[in-house]
């Protein structure tokens, strides 16, 4: 499938996802199509039973932790542990969220995970978070890279089709719309039935979402590889509707695959990582579109590529592209220096894979974006590929302050501030690497917890917060600065 222009937008999916589509319409979710979406009921139900991923993606499963080896033990340099909350474990991803200001300002932290939600205050002492409130799922899957509306104080949780017990042929899709204006009592005000379900992010300003992933299910169209990303309008956040077509399709090599997740710049470009790469687009304003080679209105259904395109093989692991940051604009400083390398000129890039050796698994990779502003990664195909020229990777695999007893080494979520990437590494706990010179990515400091494993890190005030699957959230302060 292709993008295609807002008048064009209302045929239905074709095939075995046209039957998906009528089925969600019977279960009470209908499909939305621009400029207005129609008034439609929305489905809103608390979650039903407990269950297991039994078949995470890339890893995303329970897994084994812990020490494996007498040979193992911490290894922990250039930063300090100062916290630790116990209560959060299977905790996937960090929202800080502020409210009010002065004196009287409240920080909440809030943790996604196989619980649910959990909401913890940070303002008297951020090395001991305090747990306030809480929004019970057991057994939910997945909230990875948990977004929010801060303005709205809206948190939309991403439910994968693994959740309780399901599968991807088998399970529901869709996000759960929790409202925390008062973090002492989350509460759902909507749920969304939606075809794609492993992330899902904010795009203009939090009025549209754009989710995405996981595999296909047997229902979808036979030449998929993956889910792509799929569009809901949540200016109403108690009725969000679905958008009919998908986008980001034909992402590999002009096949359509699994689009992972989406980070939005500080310029407004959504890139949009997964099998075959990682591109940009414009989801607002009067752009060139390259594809089409003419100017053209972006919308968040109906976006106008920008650039970015596959990773050279040679230099990866695998195809599958798993998160990325550009830094551009008011964050221009704080990736690869800009007086030398260009102002948001490189792409900061996750890649997640599991093969047999930690030597092997997925990468931190840098790439530069010169050359791709034309439409090529739209028009990459197996005879004809194009690549983004890879600056530098860098992977746990034999370096300081990694076990050798492992291979659950794959890169994961990353946060980054004055140039240093905090990045997880599952069992090989958070790195801290320079990247300001994308030619020479090093590592200036580690924590890596013997039974870490470690999914994403965030840097907040003058703490690092790491969400761990196994022990829940370490608050860390740094000492290499």
């Amino acid at each position: 499938m292709r993008i295609r222009p807002q008048r064009q937008s209302r045929r239905v999916l074709a095939g075995a996802a046209a039957a998906a589509a009528s089925a969600l319409a019977m279960a009470g979710t209908a499909w939305a199509c621009p400029p207005e979406p129609g008034n439609q009921q929305t489905a809103v139900s608390q979650a039903q039973g407990e269950g297991r991923d039994l078949g995470g993606h890339a890893g995303h499963g329970s897994g084994p932790v812990g020490k494996t080896s007498s040979r193992v033990s911490e290894a922990v340099k250039g930063v300090q542990r100062v916290g630790n909350v116990p209560d959060a474990k299977e905790a996937t991803s960090l929202v800080f969220m502020d409210y009010g200001s002065g004196p009287r300002k409240r920080t909440i932290m809030y943790a996604t995970g196989r619980f649910g939600l959990k909401a913890y205050d940070i303002s008297a002492d951020p090395r001991r978070p305090k747990l306030v409130g809480t929004f019970d799922l057991p057994g939910f899957w997945q909230g990875e890279d948990t977004e929010a509306d801060h303005k709205r104080k809206i948190i939309y949780l991403s439910r994968d089709p693994r959740a309780f017990g399901g599968t991807t042929d088998t399970g529901e899709s869709g996000v759960y719309v929790i409202d925390v204006a008062r973090p002492e009592n989350p509460r759902q005000i909507a749920y969304q039935v939606i075809p794609a379900g492993h992330t899902t992010s904010c795009i203009n300003d939090c009025r549209y979402l754009w989710t995405g992933g996981p595999a296909k299910a047997k229902w979808m169209p036979e030449d998929w590889g993956g889910r792509p990303v799929w569009v809901t309008d949540v200016r109403n956040p108690r009725r969000p509707k679905v958008f009919q077509d998908p986008i980001d399709t034909g992402r590999n090599d002009g096949k359509t695959d699994y689009t992972h997740d989406i980070q939005v710049d500080s310029a407004g470009i959504a890139w949009a990582s997964g099998r075959g790469g990682v591109r940009g687009y414009h989801t607002s304003g009067r752009h060139w579109d390259p594809v089409q080679k003419r100017y053209r209105t972006a919308t968040a259904w109906d976006p106008v590529p920008y650039a970015g395109g596959g990773l050279d093989e040679a230099t990866t692991n695998s195809s599958f592209m798993h998160n990325s940051f550009r830094a551009v604009g008011r964050t221009r400083d704080q990736g690869p220096d800009p007086r030398k390398w260009g102002d948001g000129q490189v792409l900061v890039v996750t890649e997640e894979t599991f093969n047999d050796g930690c030597a092997n698994d997925g990468l931190l990779v840098l790439a530069s974006l010169k050359g791709s502003y034309g439409g090529q990664g739209w028009r990459s195909t197996p005879d004809n590929p194009f690549r983004l020229q890879t600056l530098g990777t860098w992977g746990v695999a034999g370096q300081e302050g990694s076990r050798p007893d492992t291979d659950d080494c794959s890169a994961h979520y990353f946060d980054v501030k004055d140039g240093v990437l905090a990045q997880a590494f599952y069992a090989q706990g958070t790195r801290f690497i320079d990247v300001r010179d994308p030619t020479n990515p090093r590592q200036i400091a580690y924590y890596r917890p013997d039974d870490a494993r470690a999914w994403a890190a965030y840097y907040h005030g003058g703490y690092v917060y790491v969400a761990d699957h196994a022990r829940g959230i370490d608050v860390l302060k740094p000492a290499f600065r």
